[in-house]
């Protein structure tokens, strides 16, 4: 079993900029790709953002491409989410998850591993 803990929510202007973080535990030379999602009130939870077990491959949903940066440091077992120009509609509780294979991936079915999520919330 993998563990997901993330942090780094909080409230910001529009504009502004957070850095999530997301530590994995337990077992985690299970963990492969890992990605971000988000859910808001007003939507089903979507995709973010991925990067394959090795970070050199990475990908995100059109709305952040840009804006987000995702990336992992293996030696501290926790993945990051740089977000930066902030907007309103960015609001959403952000998940992280983990998967065995290798490779990163924009379906929520394929990971088996869920953090317990982290808000994030953008003021205008």
């Amino acid at each position: 079993q993998v563990q997901l803990a993330e942090s780094g929510g909080g409230l910001v202007q529009a504009g502004g900029s957070l850095r999530l973080s997301c530590a994995a535990s337990g077992r985690t030379f299970s963990a492969g790709g890992m990605a971000w999602f988000r859910q808001s009130p007003v939507k089903e939870r979507e995709f973010v953002a991925a990067i394959t077990r090795s970070g050199l491959g990475t990908e995100y949903a059109d709305s952040v491409k840009g804006r987000f940066s995702i990336s992992r440091d293996s030696a501290k077992n926790t993945l990051y989410l740089q977000m930066n120009s902030l907007q309103p509609e960015d609001t959403a509780v952000y998940y992280c998850a983990a998967r065995t294979g290798a490779r990163g991936s924009r379906s929520q079915n394929e990971y088996s591993y869920w953090g317990q999520g982290t808000q994030v919330t953008v003021s205008s």
